[in-house]
């Protein structure tokens, strides 16, 4: 049976497309007051009401732009993209695509547990698939011949932080509201932390090209 492979440049252009179209609309989801509104209360106040808006906005268009670094960053070990990779990298983008409505839903009610749990479970999704998608690059003969074993299980713990810790914040959310909040910041810090330790088992020369 013929294996039919797709035009891996008009595969990243589309990804590319759809993560920034993702990241534009979530501005969208912050109110803007009118003009009689802005004349008769105080602007402070007004910016203040909408600081649930702001946070939303910054966590999850940081959320986003770090899975498009991560997909820039598998991306150069695609040798072809497969059936299999095109379903699931079209998952991953559907996960993206829903982020704004996950997030003006977790807006609307910021300390309510189940909209959060709500906006958990769709980065946790995302988070998953997007392990499912470096797990199939990672596998041996499908990423190009500087696709090493160290840095197959570099890019599958990187994929693996966010949907733990993501995981973490639903599970506390109705006990630890505040921490379950504020839990994300460990995605940076364990990425981090997972960076130095792997880079030091990885060839210089490899590291420079990312």
């Amino acid at each position: 049976m013929h294996k039919f492979i797709y035009d891996k440049k008009r595969v990243a252009s589309f990804c590319d497309a759809v993560f920034s179209i993702a990241m534009t609309l979530l501005v969208l989801e912050i109110d803007v007051p009118s003009v009689e509104t802005i004349y008769k209360k105080d602007f402070l106040v007004i910016l203040y009401n909408r600081i649930p808006n702001f946070i939303g906005f910054f966590v999850s268009f940081m959320v986003i732009a770090i899975y498009w670094v991560s997909h820039l960053r598998i991306f150069r070990y695609v040798k072809e993209i497969t059936e299999k990779f095109i379903w699931l990298n079209i998952g991953l983008l559907l996960c993206v695509v829903f982020l704004p409505f996950s997030t003006a839903i977790y807006v609307i009610d910021f300390f309510g547990t189940a909209p959060f749990v709500f906006y958990c479970c769709n980065l946790v999704i995302l988070g998953i698939l997007n392990y499912l998608l470096v797990r199939d690059i990672t596998k041996k003969g499908i990423g190009y011949k500087d696709m090493t074993l160290t840095i197959g299980k570099w890019l599958r713990f990187r994929a693996l932080n966010a949907v733990i810790i993501w995981s973490l914040a639903a599970i506390l959310a109705p006990f630890l509201p505040i921490t379950a909040r504020v839990i994300f910041v460990l995605i940076f810090i364990v990425q981090l932390l997972g960076d130095r330790y792997f880079k030091k088992k990885i060839n210089p020369i490899l590291i420079e090209e990312e």
